[in-house]
């Protein structure tokens, strides 16, 4: 058994347990464990584990909830800087971060337990709409947007989800209403998590998708169950600004 003393954070309530580790030790986690400490009724509880191996430079490795790897998360990449920063006193208000989708640059305002940050997440490709969506994007990792039905229950929507992912081996879907030019709704399926409070890359698949048709603006508020994130695209390039908030330090001993 092993006693590991975390971090739990949010970033509009997609919420994430963090482990700020030295270079090398990134090894003693696995899915499993990965899987463990999420389960909200026999672990901590979260949406994904955050691993932040701290040397020369910082890097990123999310577990999704269910053990998966997921390539990158707008929310959680806030949420894991805002640990590091905590976790070193840090005096510094910007960190770029080694992830699978690229080196990603944070900037980070704290005050006290809560803040505000803003990341780059680079390029957000489009590609061919399927049938019944409005378009599919990668921002790192896959989305399929999709606009919402009232008629619908979300049963129907978590069929329609896992019909549509199937066809693109595995993605978030997004479920977005259109408010106006600069405000839109959004629920989304995590792929390896079911529905969470935000996403923020499926925020900002969202957003370019909706540019892309005129049915927003280049800057544009996407409200999240948990709370509302920020896009600001430049071409094809989307700048995500959101919330973080400290919840706890956690200490979980490994069964």
């Amino acid at each position: 058994m092993a006693l590991r003393s975390l971090q739990k954070w949010h970033g509009a309530g997609n919420d994430f347990i963090v482990d700020v580790i030295e270079q090398g030790t990134l090894k003693w986690w696995t899915p499993e464990r990965a899987k463990q400490i999420c389960n909200r009724k026999t672990g901590i509880g979260a949406d994904g584990l955050l691993l932040a191996e701290v040397g020369s430079e910082v890097s990123m490795v999310l577990y999704n909830a269910d053990g998966s790897i997921a390539e990158m998360s707008g929310n959680g990449i806030r949420c894991l800087v805002a640990a590091v920063h905590r976790a070193t006193h840090a005096t510094w208000s910007e960190l770029k971060v080694s992830t699978q989708a690229g080196i990603k640059t944070v900037t980070l305002a704290m005050n006290g337990d809560a803040g505000t940050g803003s990341v780059d997440m680079g390029q957000v490709v489009l590609k061919d709409a399927l049938p019944r969506t409005l378009g599919v994007a990668n921002v790192g990792n896959p989305h399929i947007v999709v606009e919402d039905n009232d008629a619908w229950s979300d049963s129907e929507r978590e069929s329609l989800a896992g019909e549509l992912a199937a066809q693109v081996g595995g993605a978030n879907v997004e479920f977005i209403r259109f408010i106006d030019q600069k405000h839109m709704s959004l629920r989304v399926i995590e792929r390896g998590v079911g529905w969470t409070q935000a996403c923020g890359t499926g925020t900002c698949a969202s957003a370019a998708v909706a540019h892309s048709l005129g049915k927003c603006d280049a800057d544009v508020v996407i409200s999240n169950p948990g709370g509302d994130l920020r896009v600001q695209l430049n071409g094809s390039n989307a700048v995500l600004s959101g919330p973080v908030q400290f919840i706890g330090n956690v200490e979980w001993l490994e069964a």
